[in-house]
C-alpha cells in the first residue's frame, strides 16, 4: 500500500484498539474509503510477505514451525476480531479485488433474557441488556479492549433508547439465528423500515435507520 503522510495523519492514523497487531490494516482501507481516498490497484507489483518471521508464525511465540499460527497471534486476531466487530458492526468485508465493503453502522440494542450468550453477542451491538449477573464476563474480557464494557452492558431493566432493538430469547436462540446477529446491518440496510418485525427467533424494533459508520473515520 502506497499512502500521502497527509492522508494518513488526517484521519488520525492506526486505531490503537488492534494493538499490537491484526485487523489494523482492514479498519485503515475502511477509514481511507469513507473520507474520499481513491483506491488504485496495480496489477504489475510483486511483494514479498514473509509471515513466517511474523508474530503468526514465530517459533518464538510457541508456533510448533513456521507453517503453524502461534498461540499468541491466534488470541491477538481473536481480540482484534472482537474489537473490529465492535466498532464497525460486522467482519472485515470486501469485494474481489479486496476493495473494502463498509454497510451502514447503526444504533443496535440487544435486550438478552440471560447471560449465558452474552459473549457471543456484546460485540455485535451498541449495548447489550442483560438479565443476571454479567460481571464475571466484564471483569474477563475488558483486559481485550478500550472500549467501556460497562457502558455497552445494561441491566436488563435498564432504559433502553437505542434506535434499533433486537430482543433475544436465550432458550430459543439458534445457530441460524446467531447468523442473523451477523448479517444485521445488511439486512436492515437491505429490507429496514421502521417497525416491529419477527426476525427468525428474534423481534426486532426500528425506530430510525441514522447510520454513524462516517463518525468512525477519525480517531
Amino acid at each position: 500500500m502506497g499512502i500521502l503522510r497527509e492522508d494518513f495523519q488526517k484521519i488520525g492514523g492506526h486505531d490503537p484498539l488492534y494493538a499490537p497487531q491484526s485487523k489494523e490494516d482492514s479498519d485503515i482501507f475502511n477509514r481511507f474509503m469513507l473520507d474520499g481516498v481513491e483506491f488504485v490497484q496495480t496489477w504489475h507489483g510483486c511483494v514479498y510477505h514473509m509471515t513466517c518471521r511474523g508474530s503468526r508464525r514465530n517459533t518464538v511465540d510457541k508456533a510448533k514451525n513456521i507453517y503453524e499460527d502461534s498461540p499468541e497471534w491466534l488470541a491477538q486476531n481473536q481480540r482484534s476480531t472482537r474489537n473490529f466487530i465492535r466498532k464497525w458492526g460486522h467482519f472485515v468485508m470486501h469485494d474481489a479485488l479486496m476493495k473494502p465493503i463498509v454497510p451502514p453502522k447503526y444504533d443496535i440494542g440487544i435486550i438478552l433474557d440471560g447471560k449465558d450468550l452474552i459473549e457471543a453477542l456484546e460485540p455485535w451491538c451498541s449495548a447489550i441488556y442483560v438479565k443476571g449477573d454479567y460481571s464475571e464476563y466484564v471483569t474477563k474480557e475488558q483486559p481485550n479492549t478500550l472500549y467501556d464494557l460497562r457502558e455497552r452492558i445494561k441491566p436488563f431493566d435498564n432504559e433502553k433508547n437505542n434506535e434499533i432493538l433486537v430482543e433475544v430469547g436465550q432458550p430459543t436462540f439458534t445457530q441460524q439465528d446467531y447468523q442473523i446477529i451477523q448479517q444485521l446491518t445488511q439486512i436492515i440496510k437491505q429490507q429496514g423500515q421502521p417497525g416491529r418485525f419477527q426476525l427468525g427467533n428474534m423481534v426486532m424494533e426500528i425506530v430510525q435507520m441514522n447510520e454513524y459508520q462516517n463518525t468512525l473515520i477519525n480517531i
